[in-house]
């Protein structure tokens, strides 16, 4: 999403040409493009999928929207084995319509994780609940904390169902980095993603991301974080930015690598 003004082939030659090695795919590119296509695409480029977003938004009342998004999920999972990436992201969903009832909604997410944890399992693939910063809690996702990320993730197996670590999302939380160590404890961080926090945030905060380095965000730091805790994944740049998607794609792309080696090799003091 971070160049998404670019077609999958153009992205798949860009990374090529930045030295990336993984790329996180988001569903609707690639189902525009093709499931099987876009598969064969990356694996030819000897890219790896390191994430699938998004699954989720578990929390409506009405039956037929919960069987609808149930559904929806199995596809999700599905194009992920396909895919090639073991981790499926879930935005789990806000609060439904003239509903002001929090612990139900995180109490449908939990009903619906315990249907899809098992599908995931038998297809390869870990489910990681992102909680989201809490000004989306009411529309997008009633999970806002890492903690209660995790509340909800320990029900089950960590095979199952872990967390994505979003640095936009969590680094205003100062008991973030003590529930990071929690989740590495059980083997729960399942994905870890970049982006920084400038101000003032546009219209809409959605595509308020910042690119890495322009924000408030010690992102070095949330790094060390999650490799403290364990964590040797991937470890992708995320970023919902209007003036980035206005640019050239693979200037972007580039500026974000040559970023992100800046940020998280260069040593401290050093040129």
């Amino acid at each position: 999403m971070t160049v998404k003004q670019l077609s999958m082939p153009e992205l798949v030659d860009a990374c090529a040409d930045s030295g990336v090695l993984g790329v996180g795919l988001w569903r609707e590119p690639v189902r525009a493009y093709g499931v099987e296509e876009t598969a064969k695409l990356v694996r030819g480029a000897g890219l790896t999928v390191t994430t699938l977003c998004r699954g989720g938004f578990f929390t409506a009342i009405d039956p037929r929207e919960r069987a609808r998004a149930l559904a929806d999920n199995r596809r999700a999972i599905e194009e992920a084995a396909t895919l090639g990436t073991d981790t499926l992201v879930l935005v789990s969903g806000g609060l439904p319509a003239g509903s002001k009832d929090l612990h139900g909604a995180r109490e449908r997410i939990a009903d619906a994780l315990a249907e899809l944890g098992p599908y995931a399992e038998g297809h390869g693939v870990r489910l990681a609940i992102e909680p989201l910063h809490p000004m989306y809690a009411s529309d997008r996702c009633v999970v806002s904390t890492l903690a209660q990320a995790l509340d909800l993730a320990e029900r089950f197996p960590a095979q199952q169902v872990g967390v994505a670590v979003d640095t936009y999302h969590v680094w205003w939380d100062d008991r973030a980095p003590a529930q990071i160590a929690r989740a590495g404890a059980t083997g729960r961080i399942h994905s870890f993603q970049l982006a920084d926090w400038a101000t003032p945030l546009p219209e809409g905060v959605l595509t308020g991301r910042a690119q890495i380095g322009d924000g408030v965000i010690d992102l070095r730091e949330w790094k060390g974080h999650v490799e403290a805790a364990g964590y040797t994944g991937p470890i992708e740049v995320e970023l919902f930015n209007d003036a980035l998607w206005a640019r050239d794609g693979r200037e972007v792309l580039a500026e974000t690598a040559a970023r992100f080696a800046e940020l998280m090799f260069r040593r401290r003091g050093r040129p």
